[in-house]
């Protein structure tokens, strides 16, 4: 009996055994995956086709697709080999890559054939998988020797031993040296190979569970038809399928991601903050959050509401002309024994007295107490000039204290001086340009600006050095370093189990690498596993050096050293010898990324948040194990989150988005919380503003029944009583088909539920009201849509800014005409001549780059005093105060001339006008106004300062009239003329004053030539952030939307390496490759090697009023015409 039980045992183990790695029924099937997202090969259908009857000749089926969503679990499982055929560029996303992984894992063959390798580069699993990445090739195609090495694998059995083959020739870059090398290619035989006598041209691997087999042959269609290739890529194929065994998932690793309809986002509240700056979330999930101007606001999770809870008087705003105060209240944290001990740390800016300064303070029963304040440290910091506070606090598993502090150095180039820095390192160490020069400071041993500190609190609210840091305390050095040479780390966070920090670095502006002065700029995401230097500003990046500068003269020097880091700056008050330079672990450009693609172009602000570890949350609400391990960091101008997964050493793996879908407003701060949800507030769309976009939200997981989703639209912002709105909520669904119910909230106490995502309401009293719509399913699943403030009482002024001319570009020398309309309901109109123009503010802006909300800030202000003009008019304010002359109180000019000064004053002066009392300026009581908001009021306060000075701006532009464009700066090449104009309205009795505001932007007339919309034969290079266009012998290449009014030329800027023999013709035309032709010019011939070069197409002014797509078309002067040439600017030209 127990014999025949053993002999059943072993017989079922046996039988699952064998059914687990069993071969399938019928014939191997692969798919052919051929998706491109860069360089496209003319030779996909051959080999498609080639594939194809290789597949019918040898039995075996193929499934061919360019379309990525096939890559999931279900699909793939059907087949014994995947081909990537000539792909390019990034074809899978996170949730695609992670399911082929898991095919691989689970015994699937991979094949890669030619571009390949150019493909996927931030996903270094299949770099691995692969074998190694494109670096680069010669141009053309070339006959090279090859040579097998490894002639017992199906795919070189039957090569000749020296076999010589036409084809495009790789070089290239991190090469995994476990795969075994079947072939190799002579450098002899060609011209450009860069990798010496181990140039591996064809390799294979088991990897990760499965198989993979690659060959860099495949560029050109003739080797889909050349035998000797096909019995090649033949036996790497069989190779691929192995034994056409059925997949075993339980061997896979990789875990899937989780659908993003998983996750909501819930606004906790939105348009209520003003400057938020940092959160700290306390064990009952209430949340403290700072704000810049010194407010620190209380989230309550019971009450669901934000009050004010502390204050603290700091420095925030400057009355330096044009130039903005980063400074205030930066950073909070909550003590990790908050429950026991209430304590709280905050960051900033003493009004009094010019330091950035660690405090502590007890929060308890709702506030925050004053008296409780116990100073950790300080130290000075310039006010002269802006920028870079850093400012973030957080504690890592250790209970230690890590503070990030910023250089405290301008970015911006110094006013009249022959050599600046451009946006590179700043490094002008002369007398008298202190605040220049990022030595002093970053790269100071002796200095805690540009730094992350580390310190341990005591009980008593003095601290100690932990061991580890980077330096002993010396008369050259500071103790409490723990990493050094940072420009702004905004936002840190630290690894609760690693204690490895990590910081977003937000870097220099240089858009170009410079022979004389070194890298662009990057904005960097850091991680330090022990204390470290971190370059700037001597290096950015990945190490990338900048060159020694002199700035009395121009001269550059040598670039810095990375092993042997040198400080000699006259502001140096530390060590000279630092230590070694420390590589970013993410950074990336304002354009693309080749290292970090997915993280996209344009404004950059790189910041960390935490690293996810699902065991220490509760498993109801924490986030899934998926996010295990992986890092959070997010950009606050680009609004995206990204999970960053590193191998067990902390080494970066991949990064991929988290919730793309959905839209985050500029967020500054991300924490998780105790709930292991995560937590984000955003600080809204707007610099130095109170964002109607700024809100606190909570990402909250749903691993079962999902709740519905909706956007709230509503159809006007603003209008006069009685004021009615129609709501809706758009692209409302829910993700498991289930019934929706919408509870509407107006704001006001009301609510209305539907069954429609409709709603009408009527507004009878002035004010301005939050509205949002629950979206609830029949499980009782809910999401809240984002507060929208709508304002009742009065209707926003129309505001239009017409350019006459070209509307979209500017041309140097030529001043730009325009006219600015506006209409009021209740005021009147600019056309009918009945509107108070004293009320409309009129500004030009020339900057590089299309920052709208950082040029905008001296507009906000003076729109910002109008409303507070209008707000006081409206109100009895003019019963008491005149502008200029006493009345039964002081006048507006004596107000300003006796609290200008003092920093406190907005603060007071705004509640004074809220709250009323007496006794500064005689007997009289000033009545309370308790109607006023404290933002109106605050806007009373601006005007009265703007009378003695205090909003120092330049006088507004009349309604109509002309402008330079470039406002008298240098001409830029990215330069944008912004024309903006606002105006406010006069309110009423209890009515609040609205801005309507309008701009128009114009740009610099030139562009790249490799920024094509649509092309044929013709193909585009990035060399050192210049994209050029090449064209062939018969090839185009077109230009979307163009505004030609005015112009009447075409300038191509063009290079080449070596003097094309015929050169080539260009021709412009409209709207096609074949339409209306505007004008001719020849290029190339004749053209000098390694210089710029011109060429002019003129051609009669097109003022159509239409705009158009602009078509240049190139074609070989002769059809023996070999040589290349590259065109980087195409300038349109106006007379």
């Amino acid at each position: 009996m127990r014999n025949s039980l053993l002999l059943l045992i072993l017989a079922v183990t046996a039988l699952g055994i064998v059914s687990c790695s069993k071969s399938r029924p019928g014939k191997p099937k692969v798919l052919v995956f051929s998706k491109t997202e860069g360089f496209r090969h003319a030779s996909i259908p051959a080999g498609i086709k080639a594939i194809q009857q290789l597949g019918a000749d040898n039995g075996f089926d193929v499934d061919t697709t360019e379309n990525a969503a096939r890559f999931t679990e279900d699909s793939l499982a059907q087949y014994a080999a995947i081909i990537f055929l000539n792909t390019t560029g990034d074809v899978l996303d996170n949730r695609q890559e992670a399911d082929f992984e898991r095919y691989i894992q689970a015994g699937g063959g991979y094949v890669g054939i030619h571009s390949a390798t150019d493909t996927e580069y931030g996903w270094p699993w299949y770099g691995k998988l692969a074998g190694a990445y494109f670096n680069d090739h010669p141009a053309g195609t070339a006959k090279a020797k090859l040579t097998v090495v490894d002639k017992n694998h199906p795919s070189t059995a039957e090569i000749p031993d020296a076999w010589e083959h036409t084809d495009e020739w790789y070089n290239f870059k991190n090469v995994n040296k476990d795969t075994k090398v079947l072939m190799k290619v002579d450098e002899k035989s060609y011209k450009g190979g860069t990798m010496g006598d181990d140039h591996r041209i064809s390799w294979y691997h088991e990897y990760d569970g499965g198989r993979a087999w690659y060959t860099e042959l495949g560029h050109t269609e003739e080797s889909y038809t050349e035998p000797t290739y096909l019995k090649h890529i033949l036996g790497g194929i069989q190779y691929a399928i192995g034994k056409n065994r059925v997949l075993d998932y339980a061997n896979a690793k990789s875990q899937r991601v989780p659908d993003e309809d998983r996750f909501t986002k819930q606004m906790l509240t939105s348009g209520e903050f003003f400057e938020p700056t940092e959160m700290a979330i306390l064990p009952n999930l209430d949340i403290l959050v700072a704000q810049r101007r010194g407010e620190i606001m209380l989230y309550s999770e019971s009450r669901k509401n934000l009050t004010q809870v502390g204050f603290l008087n700091v420095y925030h705003k400057t009355d330096v002309p044009k130039v903005n105060a980063e400074e205030g209240l930066l950073g909070l944290a909550a003590d990790p024994d908050f429950a026991k001990n209430n304590y709280i740390y905050v960051f900033y800016s003493p009004a009094d007295t010019s330091v950035n300064r660690l405090s502590r303070f007890t929060f308890k029963d709702n506030k925050v107490i004053p008296e409780s304040e116990k100073i950790i440290l300080q130290f000075y910091s310039q006010r002269q000039i802006c920028c870079h506070t850093g400012g973030s606090i957080a504690f890592g598993g250790d209970g230690l204290l890590y503070l990030s502090t910023g250089d405290n150095t301008t970015p911006f180039d110094e006013p009249g001086q022959p050599y600046v820095s451009k946006g590179y390192g700043p490094m002008d160490d002369r007398p008298g340009h202190l605040q220049y020069d990022g030595r002093r400071t970053s790269s100071n041993t002796n200095d805690l600006r540009g730094k992350i500190i580390r310190i341990r609190v005591k009980e008593d609210a003095t601290y100690e050095i932990p061991e580890g840091n980077l330096f002993k305390a010396t008369d050259k050095t500071k103790a409490e370093i723990y990493a050094m040479g940072t420009r702004n780390p905004y936002r840190i966070s630290v690894d609760r189990k690693t204690n490895y920090v990590y910081w977003g670095e937000v870097g220099p502006d240089a858009s170009n690498n410079d022979s004389l002065r070194g890298p662009r700029g990057y904005d960097e995401v850091n991680q330090a596993k022990k204390a470290g230097y971190f370059g700037y500003p001597l290096f950015i990046a990945n190490n990338q050096p900048y060159r020694a500068f002199d700035y009395e003269t121009g001269v550059s020097g040598p670039a810095f050293d990375t092993a042997k880091p040198i400080n000699n700056s006259r502001n140096n008050t530390g060590l000279t010898e630092l230590p070694p330079a420390t590589s970013a672990f993410i950074w990336y450009p304002y354009a693309k990324s080749d290292e970090f693609p997915l993280v996209g172009a344009g404004g950059r602000n790189a910041e960390a948040g935490p690293v996810y570890y699902s065991e220490f949350y509760p498993k109801e609400t924490r986030f899934p194990d998926y996010y295990n391990g992986k890092l959070f960091i997010y950009d606050w101008i680009r609004g995206w989150i990204m999970a960053v997964t590193m191998d067990k050493d902390g080494n970066y793996q991949k990064m991929e988005r988290f919730m793309p879908s959905t839209k985050f407003n500029a967020p500054i701060d991300m924490e998780m919380g105790p709930d292991g949800r995560l937590y984000i507030l955003e600080y809204g769309n707007g610099w130095f503003s109170k964002n109607a976009d700024a809100g606190l939200s909570r990402i909250d997981y749903n691993g079962g029944n999902r709740a519905p989703k909706a956007t709230l639209k509503v159809d006007k912002l603003t209008g006069a009583l009685p004021f009615k709105v129609k709501l809706e909520a758009e692209g409302a669904v829910d993700p498991d088909g289930d019934a929706i119910t919408y509870l509407w909230n107006f704001g006001n106490g009301n609510k209305l539920e539907t069954k429609e995502p409709y709603a009408e309401y009527t507004f009878t009293s002035a004010g301005e009201f939050p509205v949002f719509v629950d979206v609830t399913d029949d499980k009782g699943a809910t999401s809240r849509t984002k507060m929208i403030n709508v304002y009742a009482g009065n209707e926003t002024p129309e505001v239009k800014v017409n350019i006459l001319g070209n509307q979209q570009f500017y041309f140097p020398g030529k001043q730009v005409r325009y006219e600015i309309s506006v209409t009021d309901k209740e005021d009147g109109s600019t056309s009918a001549g009945t509107l108070d123009v004293s009320n409309l503010y009129i500004k030009g802006v020339y900057m590089e780059g299309r920052d709208k909300a950082a040029m905008s800030q001296g507009h906000q202000i003076i729109s910002g005093a109008i409303a507070g003009k209008n707000i006081m008019e409206s109100s009895d304010c003019k019963t008491c105060h005149k502008p200029n002359e006493k009345s039964i109180g002081p006048s507006f000019m004596e107000v300003a001339e006796k609290y200008k000064a003092d920093p406190k004053s907005p603060e007071y002066l705004a509640e004074k006008i809220i709250k009323g009392g007496g006794g500064v300026w005689g007997e009289t009581a000033m009545s309370a106004h308790p109607t006023i908001s404290n933002a109106e009021a605050k806007q009373i306060v601006e005007y009265i300062f703007s009378l003695a000075g205090g909003a120092k701006q330049e006088p507004s532009l009349p309604a109509t009239g002309s402008v330079d464009p470039t406002m008298g700066n240098e001409l830029k090449d990215r330069g944008v003329f912004y024309l903006m104009a606002s105006y406010t309205d006069k309110g009423g009795k209890g009515i609040r004053p609205i801005t309507g505001a309008a701009n128009a932007e114009l740009r610099n007339p030139r562009f790249q030539a490799g920024s094509y919309v649509k092309s044929d034969a013709v193909s585009s290079v990035e060399i050192n952030g210049k994209k050029l266009l090449i064209p062939t012998a018969d090839s185009w290449a077109a230009y979307r939307e163009m505004d030609l009014t005015d112009v009447t030329g075409l300038e191509l800027t063009y290079f080449v390496q070596e003097v094309p023999q015929y050169g080539y013709t260009v021709s412009a035309h409209l709207d096609s490759q074949g339409g209306q032709q505007l004008g001719t010019a020849s290029i190339g011939a004749g053209a000098a090697s390694g210089k710029p070069n011109t060429a002019t197409i003129s051609f009669p002014a097109l003022n159509d009023g239409k705009k158009h797509t602009l078509y240049l078309v190139f074609k070989a002067a002769d059809a023996a015409e070999k040589l290349p040439v590259g065109i980087e600017v195409v300038r349109l030209l106006a007379k």
